[in-house]
């Protein structure tokens, strides 16, 4: 479910290709990899969660099972992966399953509310650090790079999720079209990429940082350290900048 390709899973993606077991995939993401059984896959699709409704109700034929708990489920899933129904990928189609799920008992206010205004000290000082300390604007590629290391991390006590949508706010400064957060792990720099218009992402992502994702939400990640990460980043977006200007 929302992916498709093994090795997203790391070392758990073999024992699943291993496995006799029925292997269903439900999935919008490009170039799927063959392990599966069954599959319910659509590049068209904003969410995961929007294929797995439409699973329930077109391919099942079972929209009564539509209880209040699964469609706030489905209604998260969308509400999230559409960028709050801003993407281009949230089509007509999407605010009329939206509609459903509410009618089906998805409190949309609060599940924005949950998702959204739910922060903690922490995490809203690290996004503040983050914008205030860590931005670079390269106006002469309309990119804007937010870079993290692990103490940095550890400084501000973060968890798991506490990055998650840092890389929006460097993507939401007029004039930028692509924005990257490149974090520090402990055994690798992963890479998050958001771009505008029909500037590939997930192109970047798949050449260089063995990854992939959608044309204007992508990540990776890099067997080198930080600082040289982000030099061979600066690097790559000389081969773009002519996309990058337009």
């Amino acid at each position: 479910l929302d992916f498709n390709t093994l090795s997203r899973i790391n070392e758990l993606g073999e024992l699943v290709r291993a496995s006799d077991a029925y292997k269903i995939m439900i999935d919008h993401h490009l170039e799927p990899e063959d392990f599966d059984d069954y599959r319910h896959w659509s590049i068209n699709a904003c969410a995961a969660a929007q294929l797995v409704y439409d699973f329930i109700v077109n391919e099942l034929k079972d929209g009564a099972m539509m209880n209040k708990d699964i469609a706030t489920c489905l209604y998260t899933g969308i509400m999230t992966d559409s960028g709050s129904f801003r993407f281009e990928s949230a089509t007509s189609t999407v605010y009329r399953i939206a509609a459903d799920l509410i009618d089906a008992g998805a409190e949309h206010w609060r599940i924005h509310q949950l998702v959204y205004d739910n922060a903690s000290e922490n995490r809203l000082r690290f996004l503040g650090h983050c914008i205030s300390n860590k931005l670079e604007i390269l106006r002469e590629y309309n990119t804007a790079i937010i870079t993290v290391t692990q103490q940095e991390l550890n400084d501000y006590k973060i968890v798991t999720g506490d990055t998650e949508g840092i890389v929006n706010y460097a993507l939401s400064i007029n004039g930028i079209k692509l924005a990257a957060f490149i974090i520090e792990r402990t055994d690798k720099v992963k890479l998050s990429l958001r771009s505008t218009g029909d500037f590939p992402a997930n192109e970047i992502c798949k050449k260089y940082f063995d990854g992939g994702g959608h044309r204007n939400a992508a990540g990776g990640a890099s067997s080198q350290d930080l600082t040289a990460t982000v030099a061979h980043f600066k690097e790559i977006l000389k081969e773009y900048k002519t996309q990058l200007l337009q």
